[in-house]
């Protein structure tokens, strides 16, 4: 997880969420879920946290834990759906607004 917060370490590292994680991954049958609807078959990569985890939610397990606020994704289905969530611009040290690419 190259672009995990630093607030999110200790929670992805719980066994906790090991634990979670492991058996949602087989509930699943280590699919993508995106992909298996649309009809092809990949295998999953990353347990994904529908409500986005955040500072304020990081320590309630009804967030992190929730079957129902994860899907199993494989890697492209995980890119494309935090490029559609990700800010396209940024703001530097002197209030210049940054597009990204």
């Amino acid at each position: 997880m190259e672009n995990m917060k630093k607030y999110t370490q200790p929670f992805y590292s719980s066994p906790a969420w090991k634990a979670c994680r492991a058996a949602y991954i087989k509930s699943v049958g280590g699919l993508c879920e995106r992909c298996r609807k649309a009809g092809r078959i990949t295998a999953g990569a990353e347990v994904h946290h529908k409500v986005r985890l955040t500072p304020a939610n990081i320590n309630d397990p009804r967030v992190t834990l929730a079957w129902s606020n994860l899907e199993l994704l494989c890697e492209a289905c995980h890119k494309a759906e935090h490029r559609k969530t990700e800010r396209r611009w940024r703001c530097d040290e002197n209030g210049k607004v940054e597009i990204r690419k």
